[in-house]
């Protein structure tokens, strides 16, 4: 049988926050809900996007991108070496 030791208490004293790092806790909580709702706004815009596009049957594109301008490609100088 396995013997398992008891931990031992912690005690946890809790101190009310007041001047600055309370309004540091507050301004954080309202940034991080500032962030939230905006990453949600943006969702819904997406989702409302693809929505649309769905409605209006547009699949899509097969053809494959580039970051290159079709043609041939330029003529590259070499310079000297000095």
């Amino acid at each position: 049988m396995e013997t398992t030791q008891e931990k031992a208490r912690v005690e946890v004293k809790i101190e009310p926050l007041s001047g600055l790092p309370l309004i540091r806790e507050v301004a954080g909580g309202v940034g991080r809900t500032l962030g939230l709702t905006l990453l949600w706004g943006l969702e819904i815009v997406r989702d409302s996007y693809f929505r649309q596009l769905d409605r209006l049957n547009i699949r899509p594109r097969h053809k494959r991108a580039s970051a290159f301008p079709p043609g041939e490609p330029k003529k590259q100088r070499t310079t000297p070496a000095s």
